[in-house]
């Protein structure tokens, strides 16, 4: 059969059995899988192609069996904008996120808060030179020059769930932009490490989302039980003394607090 006969061939869907239309089809490990199964899968699940057919039956279980939790929840918090929010259940202690109006239909993972390992807020930046047209219609700098700043904010939350371990979202719609314009004898790697003269969170949207983000994060992490020092490094492990040969009687031994043998009590360094 040629290229054209094996992509008009009929598969059918292995777990609703039903038959894939052209462009339809979901590749799993060992099988196919429908656009409208794929559809009811978790929205964090990014592992499709490695799942088994098993597997993405149990995980279609577990999605069926998430219906009632969603029946069962009642919104106390709302965190976000328009589009993808952070909704809280301070009763059930619980949590989902989602860009859903309809929740029962979108069915949404309901996160107990117990569930929660981890909690940070990112934020993403960009910045683009902008330019305008000379008198010969180049496009050309401005000088000083001038750039427009973006940033985005995220938080990524790491979870216990056995098809996904991280939710990570945008909490503002829209980029929030300031455009600023270079002071004379400034680069823009000194102009951006120069506080006095260039801060983002002088821009109002830009601390509100980060304070938004920032609220978000502790309220998580205390729901959830997780220290607030998690993110700290920790401490480096005591480096276990040296097994060495003692050149005076032989022995394989440890330096004592002494720097001598705790066999024969000999000085194991020079």
């Amino acid at each position: 059969m040629g290229l054209f006969g094996k992509l008009f061939e009929k598969k059918i869907c292995d777990i609703c059995g039903g038959e894939i239309g052209l462009l339809g089809n979901r590749k799993l490990e060992d099988g196919n899988m429908c656009k409208d199964c794929a559809k009811l899968l978790s929205p964090f699940f990014d592992d499709r192609r490695n799942s088994t057919v098993a597997q993405i039956k149990e995980q279609l279980a577990y999605r069926e069996a998430n219906k009632a939790a969603v029946d069962a929840f009642r919104v106390t918090r709302t965190y976000g904008e328009d589009y993808t929010k952070l909704l809280v259940d301070e009763t059930a202690d619980k949590f989902m996120v989602t860009s859903a109006d309809d929740l029962r239909a979108a069915n949404p993972d309901v996160i107990a808060f117990a569930d929660i390992t981890g909690c940070e807020l990112e934020i993403d930046d960009n910045y683009e030179e902008l330019t305008h047209e000379d008198k010969d219609g180049n496009e050309v700098s401005y000088k000083p020059p001038r750039y427009r700043f973006d940033y985005d904010f995220y938080l990524k939350l790491r979870v216990r769930n056995p098809y996904f371990d991280e939710i990570r979202f945008q909490l503002n719609d829209e980029a929030v932009s300031t455009e600023r314009q270079l002071r004379p004898g400034y680069t823009l790697n000194s102009y951006l490490n120069d506080k006095r003269v260039y801060d983002p969170e002088n821009t109002s949207d830009y601390r509100r989302f980060k304070e938004m983000g920032e609220e978000i994060r502790t309220l998580l992490l205390q729901l959830g039980g997780t220290e607030e020092t998690s993110a700290t490094p920790e401490a480096a492990a005591p480096v276990a003394p040296a097994v060495i040969e003692c050149p005076y009687c032989g022995a394989a031994a440890k330096p004592g607090a002494s720097g001598c043998c705790e066999c024969c009590g000999a000085p194991l360094s020079g």
